[in-house]
């Protein structure tokens, strides 16, 4: 059976008007319209924006759902795969973000647009909690990582998800700014395209 329901999770700082996001929607619109897409706007919160996911994909069926994750969006990604069962793409995901994002906790600026948040100790918190211990069926999940992500180091993304498929990019950036040439075969992956 096909896929009939896709989410898309942004990274920390992004949106739905990221560059991959916005690809995706725009090929979703006209390959294949039948396909129930959702790319909420995250909130700062990372147990606000799990609770908000949580409830909108229970009704989802398990079976034929998927979801793909960028950066931030790849933890929580793991998370949804991890919970539902579903297939997962992974874009440089982050490993430790609880680690990672400590040093922004105050006001920040989106990446689109003029908005501000303003990220607060507690969130480092949440994200510790929220960790998933690990992959359990690596063969849902396709991991791309690129060596050349100036923001995540590819090798904590390697060693995470091992076991299971990935496209280790010998360059690249942490915005998979060559996203075009890699996304027909995660169409594939996911179950929107044959052959």
């Amino acid at each position: 059976m096909g896929i009939t329901h896709l989410l898309y999770l942004h990274g920390f700082r992004s949106s739905p008007q990221s560059m991959k996001a916005m690809k995706v929607a725009a090929w979703m619109r006209e390959h294949r319209p039948d396909v129930h897409w959702w790319c909420p706007q995250l909130p700062p919160s990372p147990r606000e924006a799990m609770a908000m996911v949580a409830e909108r994909i229970d009704a989802w069926p398990r079976d034929t759902m998927a979801v793909i994750g960028s950066s931030l969006g790849g933890f929580y990604a793991t998370i949804v795969a991890e919970r539902m069962g579903c297939k997962a793409v992974l874009v440089n995901p982050a490993v430790k973000p609880a680690r990672d994002l400590a040093k922004y906790i105050g006001e920040i600026t989106a990446w689109h647009g003029d908005d501000t948040f303003f990220f607060r100790e507690e969130f480092v918190e949440e994200l510790q909690v929220l960790r998933p211990s690990r992959v359990t069926q690596p063969g849902r999940y396709w991991a791309y990582v690129a060596k050349g992500d100036e923001v995540l180091d590819w090798r904590e993304m390697q060693a995470r998800y091992a076991q299971c498929h990935m496209t280790l990019l010998e360059g690249g950036d942490h915005a998979l700014s060559d996203f075009d040439d890699h996304w027909p075969a995660m169409a594939r992956f996911l179950g929107l395209t044959s052959g």
